[in-house]
């Protein structure tokens, strides 16, 4: 029970220490900005969910999506989409929706996608829920209504509504009239859910912090077989961990984005190296660890202007936008004596406008952040509101003059208390408690003349005098006016801040990216990458001493190696070599960096050129499961039948060991079947790298001869018995794969090694494989002497012994093994 009092004796005495703090509720402990911060963060990310809105007609695809984490529409203008709706399917694997809302009158290859949808039941991470809404819930006209009349904190509520038009009009491209239909059914479908606010009143609304566009053009596309697996580059696995020096979660964030869109966009890449590249001069590494510092404070904006909307708000979240503002702000400074010729640097110094520092002043100013630690509300500091200054100065007086009251109230009570005191509890107001005596044990006990009996706590009794009334009607509820009034202000804070969560949403944006580049140059600086070149007028990769950027971590020596595959020369290169010789470690690695060129990262070799590359396809692991229900030669048959139906001239394809589950023959066929395949289309080829141990590809002339077609080799050297590595590419076809010496390696037995090893030669003479002549022999010796123990403990004697049974049931069988 929260309460303000005194307790004089019947010697009067002022109260103890701690009599005027005990007035106030003790505040339950809370974790510091920055812990609460970050569990509430982790929390919300597990929370976060995508909606998405989607509509296809006459070949063009219209889609907005809602993202729970940061209340944000995301839209894509009006894209042409083919009727296999591979733009639509690159988007789902993208943002792994938690529901697709669509419009119940749908073409029929939109019918037929959502059920193919709708049946993968092992779609990882989950498939989503498909929602249909009827038709004239899509109406252009409605949907147009629905986007102007929402209620957006974003937009100021002084702008008029032909300004509001305006505003939203050049955020949202109304000429495209599928995605602002598919606009009007997600805010259809959003208000129908209460995406957020199902516990909410229903006059409040889903929160919309802001519209943001997203383009899926001058991608390089790249499946998520490829994107998980084959080249290990999911921000969960190894190579972002090597890249991944974010300070903030939403560079985090958006460094998994950038991982999942690789782009061909040239000036989106140069303006990514740029900064990457001046971070990395000497001079400017003191900045780019000041800058470091700086993001490290900034935090979840959106979650918290989330709260602001809905009025939930915490005690934390205003320490930690206030840490975030004058971070922002430093950031803006910093950057503004940064050159200017750097788009990055010049978009900071310009759109980190006065606002930010309007709203850092703001919440300076009136926030009283340890007092609201320690009563867990929000509080405002002296000299903002003299009523409010007023209302505290007179409750921290109370205890004084409550012992007072409590000192006269004594001298007209019966003797036989010895003590009493005066205490206020908010919503119930001034109470006079004295402490149960003896005799009072029936309720009629209670009552006392003058005074109104109220209830019975911890042994003491409360009552209502002729003082306390006095006290209410001078004083009243002074706690719960101070709160109302403090609430009030920080109402109008929230609403000063909401109106600029334009700039709040953008410092986010431009901090994330400086973030991310200041990873990638810390990470190239570290680790000895070199900014790579695009020449888009060149086809394929030129790589001068590549490395695999997880490996040399883990190697204690790693053996650069050079690619180059461009024009009408090698286009196939097969590349055979001994097992363990490092063919898998060299096919990835031209994929490696080849992506991490397309992300805006500097690459791990001396040099690299990067030509028109527009896809990636790989063959390289399994990704076994028992939940999808194929066997691994048929996971491997799907990798591979997506290079070969959407590979153009400018794909880059990485197959590794491809047919080794299935029949060597018929893995063999297949394999070359593929290869002819490509081949025939002749300049317009593929660029392929091949992995493979079927050496008869070579010896049997299955593929045809031309300049198209490059076989290489990792070079290897026999000393003796042993076989010596030498992880270097060159032109050539290995002469054996050496399986023997790898199965050592593999600490196989010398016997089982050295058979294995007879065997394969006479597979490969021709000649018939033979028992081994000892092991025959011991079998032989061992079947004599069980056949003779099975005679030994036989009993002529006994009437019931058939001997013609047990001639033709264990002695005939046994010779055969015997002779």
């Amino acid at each position: 029970m929260a309460s303000l009092g005194a307790n004089p004796r019947r010697t009067p005495q002022g109260p103890g220490p701690g009599a005027a703090s005990s007035g106030f509720p003790s505040p339950a402990p809370v974790p510091g900005p920055k812990e609460a911060e970050e569990e509430e963060v982790e929390e919300e990310e597990e929370l976060a969910e995508i909606h998405l809105c989607v509509l296809w007609n006459s070949g063009y695809l219209g889609i907005a999506y809602y993202d729970t984490s940061d209340s944000t529409i995301h839209f894509m203008p009006d894209a042409p989409d083919q009727e296999s709706l591979k733009l639509l399917q690159r988007v789902l694997d993208e943002i792994n929706p938690q529901s697709v809302v669509t419009s119940a009158k749908q073409d029929e290859n939109m019918t037929r996608f959502l059920g193919k949808l709708a049946s993968q039941e092992h779609r990882e991470p989950k498939r989503p829920e498909i929602i249909f809404l009827p038709s004239v819930d899509f109406g252009l006209e409605i949907s147009k209504q629905r986007l102007l009349s929402g209620n957006y904190s974003f937009i100021p509520d002084a702008m008029t509504a032909t300004e509001k038009i305006l505003f939203l009009s050049s955020i949202i491209p109304f000429d495209c009239l599928l995605t602002v239909r598919a606009l009007g059914g997600l805010l259809k479908f959003l208000g129908r859910r209460r995406i957020g606010v199902e516990l909410e009143d229903y006059n409040v609304s889903v929160p919309i912090l802001g519209f943001k566009k997203f383009m899926l053009t001058h991608l390089v596309n790249i499946d998520q077989d490829t994107y998980r697996w084959n080249l290990a580059v999911s921000p969960r696995l190894e190579c972002s961990g090597v890249l991944n020096r974010c300070r903030c979660k939403w560079g985090e964030k958006l460094l998994r984005l950038w991982f999942t869109r690789p782009t061909h966009d040239l000036g989106e890449l140069s303006s990514r190296l740029d900064v990457i590249q001046f971070f990395l001069l000497p001079q400017n590494l003191d900045m780019a660890q000041m800058l470091h510092r700086l993001l490290g404070h900034i935090k979840n904006v959106p979650l918290i202007l989330k709260r602001m909307k809905l009025s939930h708000t915490k005690v934390s979240d205003w320490q930690v936008l206030y840490k975030t503002v004058y971070s922002a702000l430093g950031l803006r400074d910093a950057c503004r004596s940064l050159p200017q010729s750097i788009q990055l640097f010049r978009d900071i110094a310009q759109e980190f406008s006065d606002d930010l520092h309007h709203i850092a002043s703001l919440i300076g100013k009136v926030v009283d952040f340890e007092g609201s630690l320690a009563e867990n509300r929000f509080t405002v500091l002296p000299n903002i509101d003299p009523e409010i200054d007023e209302k505290k100065r007179r409750l921290m007086g109370l205890p004084n003059f409550l012992t007072e009251v409590a000192r006269k109230e004594l001298e007209n009570l019966d003797s036989r208390i010895p003590s009493c005191s005066v205490i206020y509890i908010p919503l119930i107001g001034f109470l006079l408690s004295i402490p149960r005596l003896p005799s009072m044990v029936e309720a009629s006990d209670f009552e006392i003349n003058g005074l109104d009996f109220m209830f019975l706590s911890e042994e003491k009794l409360h009552y209502r005098s002729a003082r306390t009334k006095e006290l209410d009607a001078l004083l009243g509820d002074l706690h719960c006016e101070i709160r109302d009034q403090e609430t009030l202000l920080m109402y109008q804070l929230q609403c000063q801040v909401l109106a600029r969560a334009a700039v709040l949403t953008r410092v986010l944006d431009l901090a994330s990216r400086l973030d991310v580049l200041l990873a990638l140059a810390s990470a190239a600086r570290d680790y000895g990458y070199s900014r790579p070149r695009y020449s888009p007028q060149v086809l394929g990769v030129r790589i001068q001493n590549g490395r695999h950027p997880l490996m040399e971590l883990c190697a204690r020596t790693f053996v650069p190696n050079s690619t180059e595959c461009g024009g009408d020369k090698g286009r196939v290169k097969v590349i055979t070599g001994p097992n363990s010789s490092g063919k898998s470690i060299y096919l990835k690695q031209v994929g490696l960096i080849t992506f991490m060129a397309l992300v805006g990262s500097f690459v791990p070799a001396e040099e690299a050129e990067i030509g028109a590359v527009d896809a990636i396809f790989t063959r390289i692991h399994s990704c076994e499961s028992i939940s999808l229900g194929l066997s691994t030669f048929m996971i491997d048959l799907n990798q591979v039948a997506k290079a070969v139906n959407n590979a153009t001239a400018q794909s880059l394809v990485l197959i590794d060991e491809f047919g080794k589950g299935t029949n060597t023959v018929d893995g063999l066929a297949l394999l070359a079947a593929v290869l002819r395949h490509w081949l025939a289309r002749g300049p317009t080829c593929p660029h392929i790298f091949v992995a493979t141990n079927f050496l008869s590809l070579v010896q049997l002339q299955l593929l045809p001869q031309g300049p198209l077609v490059q076989y290489l080799t990792m070079e290897t050297c026999e000393d003796g018995n042993d076989l010596v590595f030498f992880y270097q590419v060159c032109e050539g076809v290995a002469k054996a794969s050496h399986a023997s010496h790898t199965a050592a390696q593999a600490g196989l037995p010398d016997k089982l090694v050295a058979r294995g090893k007879e065997v394969s030669d006479l597979i490969r003479s021709g000649k018939p494989i033979k028992p081994v002549k000892d092991l025959l022999k011991k079998n032989q010796m061992e079947n004599c002497q069980t056949l003779v123990d099975k005679f030994m403990k036989l009993d002529l004697e006994d009437p019931n012994l058939d001997l013609n049974v047990f001639m033709s049931q264990e002695v005939l069988p046994a010779a055969t093994s015997i002779l």
